[in-house]
């Protein structure tokens, strides 16, 4: 799941609680690394109702990874699973702001998970 190029390195951890996932992000999403992201959430989204993305440790989000997780979002929302986004920092949510996102995707906070 971790990506080997250096600075532009994305991990994931995943846990499942029944139909919800929880999706730990680690590193940068940006060009290069969102395809890491889109594997592994897309094979996630058939067998799940909601899947969260943890973005604590996500140091730097691009346009490509808001991109990327556009794409998941429509994707999910067509197969009838809820895709949230927990723990957006300052920088991120500025983007999401910019880009008019935030009235569109779930943005929860960090108290507001409830995995079962």
């Amino acid at each position: 799941m971790a990506n080997p190029t250096g600075g532009s390195q994305l991990t994931l951890e995943t846990e499942r609680h029944g139909d919800v996932v929880l999706v730990r992000c680690y590193g940068k999403l940006v060009l290069g690394t969102g395809s890491i992201l889109h594997a592994e959430v897309s094979k996630l989204i058939p067998e799940s109702k909601r899947i969260v993305l943890d973005l604590t440790d996500l140091t730097f989000m691009d346009s490509m990874g808001l991109g990327t997780i556009v794409r998941l979002f429509v994707t999910s929302k067509a197969s009838g699973c809820s895709l949230e986004l927990v723990n957006v920092g300052k920088r991120i949510m500025d983007l999401l702001g910019v880009t008019h996102l935030l009235s569109v995707l779930t943005v929860i906070g960090e108290n507001d998970i409830r995995l079962s």
